[in-house]
């Protein structure tokens, strides 16, 4: 990408995607980068974002796109994310979760399963498969455990984590019908105008009800009470009807959080390696703690919390 003098670099993310504020005439417009994995981060982000915008949701709009150049151009919506309102007034916290759960309810009325993307091609959400979920499970032992065990261990441990986590997906007891935006965190959530936008949703599947929960409840990149968590829980599972399963959505809600922060353990230690972004390694001992709190006396985590012990001491967590 060429960039043009009124062009302003911003600060990047996990992604493999780089973003330019354009500012020209006092009219303000982001433009994303992406050379790699740009079908991703360019086409389907925006036909996810065409289906948020379809059902009264506040996301990006596309502006312009050049895809052979491999960017787009989209509505710019400031710099004012959640996480960074949370930093500066933490006295609001209840209330601003009740914000975003209705907001994501809002979110999982959405029944559209395809939409026309810029390039004129149909886009059909995918289906979050118990493969996808093992594979992204499997990031742990692919990346972290190479870090912290003997390749001796590694093969002991391997062996029954693969087991371990096969049966906690098994568990599962709700459909893959609800939409699910996959990254549903206070980083991602954007205020505006006195209105809550959503950015990063071209991972969005149709998935498990309680996944987005338990990432916002459960998010590696802010602390929250365990008061807070219960609050904006009970928030959320009472704002559905009687026909709602509670011990199932509270059962999925556990193995799930507890899933996705394995998965963060294992991202954020490839995005160290591989991609030399190191800054992430701080969050690890979170996701930890995250893991641990969910994991605390509840029969389905026995045995994972029981070769976890074995082989990850509280001192390599930084459990207290």
């Amino acid at each position: 990408m060429i960039l043009r003098k009124n062009l302003k670099r911003l600060k990047g993310d996990a992604s493999h995607r780089t973003f330019f504020r354009n500012k020209k005439k006092g009219i303000s417009s982001i433009f994303v980068y992406a050379k790699k994995d740009k079908k991703l981060n360019l086409l389907t982000y925006d036909a996810i974002n065409q289906i948020l915008l379809k059902n009264d949701i506040l996301a990006p709009k596309l502006l312009s796109e050049n895809y052979h150049r491999n960017y787009i151009e989209i509505e710019d919506f400031g710099d004012q994310s959640i996480f960074y309102i949370l930093k500066k007034n933490l006295s609001n916290k209840s209330l601003v979760f009740k914000k975003i759960i209705k907001l994501l309810i809002k979110i999982q009325s959405i029944k559209e399963r395809q939409i026309i993307n810029f390039k004129k091609k149909i886009y059909k959400i995918p289906i979050y498969k118990n493969k996808i979920l093992f594979d992204e499970a499997k990031l742990f032992f692919d990346w972290y455990i190479v870090k912290k065990l003997s390749k001796s261990d590694q093969l002991i441990f391997k062996k029954k984590y693969i087991k371990i986590i096969n049966n906690l997906i098994k568990k599962l007891k709700l459909k893959n019908n609800i939409f699910v935006h996959r990254d549903f965190h206070v980083s991602n959530l954007i205020k505006y105008k006195n209105h809550l936008a959503v950015i990063d949703s071209q991972d969005a599947v149709k998935g498990n009800i309680a996944y987005d929960l338990a990432s916002l409840i459960d998010d590696v990149r802010i602390t929250s009470s365990n008061k807070l968590k219960k609050e904006a829980y009970n928030y959320y599972v009472k704002s559905k009807n009687k026909s709602f399963n509670q011990n199932f959505f509270l059962n999925d809600f556990e193995i799930l959080s507890v899933l996705r922060n394995i998965k963060i353990i294992g991202i954020f230690t490839r995005l160290a390696v591989r991609d030399k972004k190191r800054k992430y390694l701080r969050l690890i001992p979170h996701a930890w703690k995250l893991i641990d709190y969910r994991m605390q006396n509840k029969k389905q985590f026995k045995i994972l919390k029981q070769i976890f012990d074995e082989n990850f001491s509280k001192k390599i967590r930084n459990l207290k």
